[in-house]
């Protein structure tokens, strides 16, 4: 998979919004981190602004913004050939990895969060869509050859792309090293108001009422 395959396969803007706060919403509840694990979502990310965010912790991370224009997703691969990094030179973003993106989505670009020092977007991978756009936009990139990830999508992106209950439960069993009920994990995938016989299904011992706050803070409707 490369950035055109995740703009095919991403869904309309309302429906990709609650698939993150809900991926959000689980790795809370798995995890029993107050503040989220490996995928999370700030609901005020910036002014009018909400970004799900993906830190795998081994330095790789991607994050989808969600502004009154319409989205700003990057993706960083840090093995990835079309790494900023890649080469001996100054920091570069890979030709034609934003051509075409609209200006309204240019402060992303240079957004603290995802950018060099110097201003260069720390990305392999970037996609857009405006709010009154009927597709998944990316640049016009020539991938390197031989390399079987080349932009780091697949790696980055593939729970996101899915889109499905069983595909983040297949993802959080491996990485969370548990056996996890897929119909609890079903349950906060469809944002169905939490029961604490759900959270003692993911996470054993874990109080309802500790959940709560934190399942609001990623916007989960009904708490």
């Amino acid at each position: 998979m490369t950035v055109y395959d995740l703009t095919r396969a991403l869904p309309d803007i309302a429906t990709l919004r609650d698939r993150c706060r809900a991926m959000a919403a689980l790795e809370l509840v798995i995890s029993g981190n107050e503040s989220g694990g490996y995928f999370s979502y700030a609901l005020a990310w910036g002014p009018g602004e909400e970004a799900a965010l993906m830190d795998n912790g081994s330095g790789d991370d991607y994050a989808v913004v969600f502004t009154p224009d319409g989205v700003f997703g990057c993706g960083f691969d840090h093995e990835s050939p079309m790494s900023p990094w890649a080469s001996d030179d100054d920091p570069a973003p890979w030709p034609g990895l934003v051509d075409g993106m609209p200006e309204v989505f240019a402060p992303q670009l240079t957004e603290a969060a995802f950018a060099t020092d110097e201003g260069v977007i720390n990305a392999t991978a970037v996609f857009w869509r405006e709010t009154g756009d009927t597709a998944w936009r990316a640049g016009t990139v020539e991938f390197p050859a031989g390399h079987p990830d080349p932009d780091g999508t697949d790696h980055l992106f593939a729970v996101l792309a899915a889109g499905t209950p069983e595909a983040y439960h297949a993802f959080a069993e491996d990485y969370y090293e548990s056996d996890l009920p897929l119909d609890a994990v079903r349950h906060l995938w469809e944002l169905r108001p939490p029961t604490q016989a759900v959270v003692d299904a993911l996470n054993p011992g874990l109080p309802l009422e500790a959940v709560a706050p934190r399942l609001a803070r990623v916007g989960y409707p009904g708490v």
